[in-house]
């Protein structure tokens, strides 16, 4: 699985942190973490949490990505932004039973996390227990597994709820407002992981005609 890992410009500086425990615990479980940072609370290229959720969006939906990892200080803009995206499922997870709950009751493809709230000391066992709760073993199974069927069937119909009621990822890049747009590809390593990853050509040929 190819994991994304994102984070906004308040949390850039603990960005070191998140990326070497997410890769400790997803690598050896035979997932790739990509990181499209922001790497340091000086780059040049600033994401906003509003740029996280889009950006998440642009990942998934073109397939460079399977999961993306996210946040921001309490977690929850960059969730709410997350989730504004067509074919995004983002939980909002603290500790590693709502990793655990997540993956098996409502198995979506993005987390958001709180790495201002909350995150002290032993701050790097709670992500790599989180991680590890998280992409070791087979989710969407569910808890208690005697409902199992009953949480299938409703992830099946919330995903036609989210079709519903959202436009395709082209039709949202092509209508964002488009300084957004670019600011949140902006970074410094976006072309070098997005376009070796993507399989959606339309996607990949409209982000570099922004450059054009």
């Amino acid at each position: 699985m190819k994991i994304a890992l994102i984070i906004e410009n308040s949390q850039a500086a603990k960005n070191a942190v998140v990326h070497e425990a997410l890769t400790t615990v997803a690598e050896p479980l035979g997932h790739k973490v990509f990181n499209y940072g922001m790497y340091t609370a000086e780059d040049k290229a600033s994401l906003t949490y509003v740029m996280n959720g889009l950006l998440a969006g642009i990942l998934l939906n073109s397939g460079a990505a399977d999961f993306v990892v996210t946040g921001c200080g309490t977690g929850m803009g960059s969730m709410l932004a997350a989730n504004a995206m067509p074919g995004v499922f983002c939980g909002l997870v603290i500790d590693p039973t709502d990793a655990f709950l997540f993956g098996q009751i409502n198995d979506g493809n993005a987390i958001s996390m709180p790495y201002s709230k909350g995150f002290g000391w032993a701050a790097e066992l709670n992500l790599q227990d989180v991680y590890r709760k998280l992409f070791d073993g087979v989710r969407g199974l569910g808890y208690p597994r005697e409902r199992a069927e009953i949480m299938r069937k409703n992830r099946g119909i919330l995903r036609e709820l989210k079709d519903a009621s959202c436009r395709d990822m082209l039709t949202v890049l092509k209508t964002v407002d488009q300084d957004l747009l670019r600011a949140a590809i902006a970074g410094e390593k976006f072309a070098e992981l997005f376009y070796p990853n993507c399989k959606d050509d339309a996607i990949a040929n409209y982000l570099r005609s922004l450059d054009a």
